[in-house]
């Protein structure tokens, strides 16, 4: 067995390291901090998939190099749903996350100001890697409280189930790794 996937994103080849989750999964790590290329790449072609939208909405962390490229080539703003209150986030509504690759309970919270950004706009949602839909579930929630039209979902990678999902856009496969 290998420890390493071999998977091409948007023309780029990358080798993901494996990583076991549990006894009997094994996940391949996309890990886009510090990736410019891919990040650059991945930005373009995601824009290209996606319908008119005013907004872009990510999580924190790994996906907020993704989200700032795509604002910064098609000029549209960027939030970042953060995973913690900060004491200039006015108002702030919450919502309640379960992770496969944190593997315990988080919060992403939104502070009046983007709330105010994203309010009666078109917003898409983006992430580097959408797997069991969790985090998705949670970003979406969190854009329909602060007032957002979701008009697209959209990642990188769709992991494992997640690439059978006719209501995300992405640019690869990622299998899962069953021992």
């Amino acid at each position: 067995m290998s420890k390493f996937y071999e998977i091409e994103i948007a023309g780029l080849k990358r080798n993901l390291e494996r990583f076991a989750v549990s006894d009997t999964l094994d996940i391949a790590a996309f890990i886009l901090f510090g990736d410019v290329e891919v990040t650059v790449a991945s930005a373009s072609a995601l824009i290209k998939k996606l319908p008119p939208f005013d907004v872009i909405f990510t999580p924190e962390a790994k996906s907020i190099p993704l989200a700032y490229e795509m604002s910064r080539q098609c000029g549209k703003p960027y939030v970042v749903g953060r995973k913690g209150l900060k004491v200039y986030m006015r108002d702030p509504i919450e919502v309640t996350v379960q992770s496969i690759t944190t593997q315990k309970e988080q919060h992403l919270y939104l502070g009046e100001s983007e709330v105010a950004l994203m309010e009666g706009k078109r917003v898409v949602i983006i992430d580097d890697v959408i797997s069991t839909g969790e985090s998705l579930k949670a970003c979406e929630e969190l854009v329909e409280k602060a007032g957002g039209q979701i008009v697209g979902k959209a990642a990188v990678l769709a992991e494992g189930d997640a690439a059978d999902r006719k209501d995300i856009t992405f640019l690869q496969k990622l299998p899962l790794f069953f021992k």
